[in-house]
């Protein structure tokens, strides 16, 4: 067998707030004291409350960034978790890759629910999932928030394209208009405040409108009342570092954004590419073996 690759590097950021668990006996009943630190919704989460506890942790100090692998099933989740990440972020770009299927708007809500469903049950961390542009009108908006959250996800991520949305960086993306994009994060607002509480993010994808433009919509994100706000595609870190001392809340941004200025940060092609490689070398080492030996053993 081969020397096992597991955590031999710990995560580089520590986060203060773990999971509450039961104190004594497996099996019989006991009160379980713990607070829930920065609740919203008007039913408390233990999962969301982590996951908006680290986000303004990490957006407070500089020090650290909540990172994290964007996975796309269950088995990946549950490698993030064991490798040490502290929350689980299933990105529609990664899962649509999944399904053999471009990020242009192929997979809807009920696609994701079933990953979120296999994340949750794979892991102990706190799942956050990418809603794009919630599938609709703002009420669709309404029930895709619903049902994430009754599926086992945290939080949820919901952009300004219009659909079919596609991969921020790539040519032929629109965006809706200001009204509409403001409708629909009211509405994701609305469900978490009326229902179980749910870390939300908004994404704006309008910079390609202008810094004005990408700035105002993220403004009124923030004064609607979401915990979060990615602004897709800037260029460099010097606007990265404007955005954050613009915004004042936590911001959010792909890994090449990488900047201690940034609150989280997501590694949306990581494990997609990795997949993607070893599966085609073991494919060519299994062609090799047919006539020159035994293939290789994969055992860790």
């Amino acid at each position: 067998m081969s020397k096992s690759i597991v955590n031999t590097v710990s995560y580089p950021f520590k986060f203060d707030q773990g999971p509450i668990t039961k104190p004594g006996k497996p099996g019989v009943t006991e009160d379980a004291a713990g607070s829930l630190l920065n609740v919203r919704g008007k039913i408390p989460s233990l999962q969301v409350s982590r996951l908006r506890t680290m986000m303004l942790e990490a957006a407070k100090d500089p020090s650290k960034i909540l990172g994290h692998c964007c996975s796309y099933d269950g088995l990946s989740s549950r490698l993030v978790e064991e490798a040490g990440f502290p929350m689980i972020f299933l990105a529609g770009y990664t899962v649509a890759n999944a399904y053999g299927l471009p990020d242009t708007g192929y997979i809807a809500m009920a696609e994701m629910c079933d990953k979120i469903q296999e994340a949750c049950r794979q892991t102990t961390v706190p799942v956050m999932a990418d809603g794009d542009t919630g599938y609709g009108s703002p009420m669709n908006v309404k029930r895709t928030v619903q049902c994430f959250a009754h599926a086992g996800a945290a939080g949820i991520m919901i952009e300004d394209q219009a659909w079919p949305k596609r991969c921020g960086h790539t040519k032929g993306k629109s965006v809706v208009s200001r009204g509409g994009g403001f409708a629909r994060i009211q509405a994701a607002c609305d469900a978490r405040d009326e229902e179980q509480d749910f870390f939300l993010l908004a994404r704006t994808d309008a910079l390609m409108h202008g810094w004005e433009e990408a700035m105002a919509r993220a403004l009124e994100f923030k004064r609607i009342g979401v915990d979060a706000v990615f602004v897709e595609a800037l260029p460099d870190r010097e606007a990265m570092a404007k955005c954050v001392k613009e915004l004042d809340m936590p911001v959010f941004a792909n890994s090449k954004m990488e900047t201690p200025v940034l609150a989280r940060v997501a590694y949306p092609w990581t494990l997609t590419a990795a997949k993607l490689k070893s599966i085609r070398e073991m494919l060519e080492a299994l062609k090799k073996s047919m006539i020159v030996g035994a293939p290789p053993m994969i055992l860790s």
